[in-house]
């Protein structure tokens, strides 16, 4: 088996990293595209390797030679590679085409070495790796029918996104046998340049052949197999991400702090997120209007306040929106004055932002971080106000409604603020029924700052909502005046017009994660290593018992099962402690962890 790769193009949308080297000698992680390519095909039983060579092709030759891991590597050369495509540096390499069977493939690809194993052990002759579409991806797709066969190769121009779920991409690594580089591809190549010119991508040959009765080209599906094609700044991060080695990848994974979609393997019981709302019914609304939120701007902040009180049933003028809770926690730093009390460990953006006011705080001195309303009294002693996440993040504890307001009637005789977070009270037993956003509490408390993240509960985080609501009207007065009059998005607006007719809905799926959540808690108690911590919220603080790390065990679920959770170690609050935290998915996700954590043997 011999592979050909092209290598002659110019790379410039990677910038920087191509100005005086070929895309094939980009690193990733200190090692070559082109090197790695070749430690898999060496791996693979490969024997000759034939290289298509343009753009700064000598620096290729220099650092390869003329024998690569026992291969024997041949150059070809493409003297007008900046006035050609891919075609023609195919074209050049054509009489190798037909000298043997070929595993032909492209020099900006990174990828598992077992990819190649299994395509060579395929008994089928010509194959064309393909994987499922996703979202990062771009480029030739493919169809398929029930058997595998190629039926057409459809190129970026064509691409239709309704047809989205039948596609599948070409991952630009093909298996071709002798027989059919001489009899079908060669002759065709030859004739489709000569026609066409030298401008053109290879598999548009290959879309030509797959109109014939007998092409015999048939596509090899990957699944878990990791992958990615290197076009651009973009590709070259993600790329890194996905192959990091294992000292660096929980680090870079949790350095992006989201877009883990652009990761669609990747299962993240990290961030909190509801995955049972919002439904179809919602998400088509949403789509059926895509145009004209995405083409035109989103109301100013005063509509944007209507809504959100008309959603959580308060005055308008007690309410206000935010890009997400965080942007409400900033702007209320900026408004508040004195020291402010926290309980450790908590949720960083308080303490980060509360900074500059001066920070006390208290840390429960029991294993579950639990506390009682007579201990906040007692910890608000020292403090101008105080902060409640109810229920708290990370512990999950939860303290009923009616110590809550006596909380706040406690500080409110001392004129204390109570700064209460509701992010996660949805989830709690009783269920939304718990929020104590409402006009009347409001107007009987004034000394309440509720703020709300809009992501956790609802499902949207990529919307990007927040509330905060107080009737101390000057400081939601002040608020306001910190942030922007179009903070919020169209899609976010939108969400906030059309939720109360999905009202219902949203209380059944708080409703549902709730029971999933208690399942969940039974099933995590079966893994001898953990003591899990009960929760109100949607995830779990966990304990490691077995003497092994927080860190360990976070990187073990990344690196061998592609599990995201997360780890506190360094966490105020978990000095010199082994905690995790598990968010509460749907229930195949949910087994799925639990099996693997019940699987380990540490």
């Amino acid at each position: 088996m011999q592979a050909i790769i092209l290598a002659a193009g110019l790379g410039k949308r990677l910038g920087n990293l191509t100005q005086n080297n070929t895309k094939c000698m980009v690193k990733i992680h200190g090692k070559t595209l082109i090197e790695r390519s070749l430690d898999n095909l060496s791996a693979a039983g490969v024997s000759k390797v034939v290289l298509v060579i343009g753009y700064e092709g000598q620096k290729v030759v220099d650092l390869l030679g003329n024998t690569y891991a026992g291969m024997e590597l041949v150059y070809v050369e493409n003297p007008i590679y900046n006035k050609t495509n891919n075609i023609y540096s195919l074209y050049l390499a054509k009489d190798y085409l037909t000298a043997g069977d070929t595993i032909l493939l492209e020099s900006d690809l990174i990828y598992d070495a077992e990819i190649l194993n299994k395509l060579i052990a395929e008994d089928s002759p010509n194959l064309a790796v393909v994987a499922k579409y996703e979202s990062w991806m771009d480029g030739t797709v493919v169809t398929l029918d029930e058997n595998n066969k190629i039926l057409n190769f459809i190129p970026k121009t064509h691409f239709d996104y309704q047809q989205l779920n039948n596609y599948y991409k070409t991952v630009n690594i093909y298996k071709l046998s002798k027989g059919f580089s001489s009899s079908h591809y060669v002759p065709f190549l030859e004739a489709y340049c000569k026609a066409l010119g030298h401008n053109e991508y290879y598999e548009q040959v290959l879309r030509v052949i797959t109109l014939l009765e007998n092409s015999d080209l048939k596509a090899f599906k990957i699944h878990t197999e990791k992958w990615y094609e290197i076009d651009d700044i973009q590709d070259y991060n993600n790329a890194e991400t996905v192959f990091a080695p294992v000292d660096l990848k929980l680090k870079m994974i949790q350095a992006r702090y989201g877009g883990y979609w652009r990761f669609p393997y990747l299962k993240d019981f990290c961030y909190l997120v509801n995955p049972y709302f919002p439904g179809i019914k919602m998400e088509n609304e949403i789509k059926a209007y895509f145009h004209a939120l995405m083409s035109e701007y989103p109301s100013g902040l005063n509509v944007q306040n209507m809504l959100a009180a008309r959603m959580f049933d308060c005055p308008q003028d007690q309410i206000v929106v935010g890009n997400g809770a965080a942007e409400l926690i900033n702007a209320l730093s900026l408004v508040l004055k004195g020291k402010v009390g926290i309980v450790n460990p908590s949720f960083n953006e308080y303490a980060e932002r509360f900074e500059t006011l001066g920070v006390e705080t208290f840390v429960p001195v029991n294993e579950n971080f639990s506390y009682s309303i007579d201990d906040l009294k007692a910890f608000s002693a020292s403090v101008d106000q105080l902060l409640l996440i109810n229920p708290d993040n990370p512990s999950g504890h939860f303290i009923p409604v009616n110590k809550v307001l006596d909380l706040a009637r406690f500080l409110a005789d001392t004129n204390k603020k109570l700064i209460l977070d509701e992010s996660f009270i949805d989830f709690s037993s009783e269920g939304p029924d718990n929020s104590l956003i409402n006009s009347e509490i409001l107007s009987d408390y004034p000394n309440l700052i509720i703020i709300k993240s809009i992501s956790k509960s609802y499902g949207v985080p990529g919307f990007r909502l927040g509330v905060l609501a107080s009737s101390d009207l000057e400081l939601i007065k002040e608020v306001k005046r910190k942030i922007s009059i179009w903070n919020v998005n169209s899609f976010g607006e939108f969400f906030m017009q059309i939720f109360e007719k999905y009202k219902k809905d949203y209380f059944k799926a708080c409703d549902t994660i709730a029971k999933e959540r208690d399942r969940f808690y039974t099933q995590l108690n079966q893994v001898d290593f953990l003591r899990v911590i009960p929760s109100q919220a949607n995830y779990f603080l966990c304990e490691i018992v077995n003497g092994r790390t927080s860190s360990e065990l976070t990187e073990k679920l990344l690196i061998d099962h592609d599990l995201f959770i997360k780890d506190l170690k360094g966490k105020k609050g978990f000095e010199n402690k082994e905690y995790i935290r598990i968010a509460v998915r749907d229930e195949k996700d949910n087994d799925f962890i639990v099996d693997v954590l019940k699987s380990f043997v540490w």
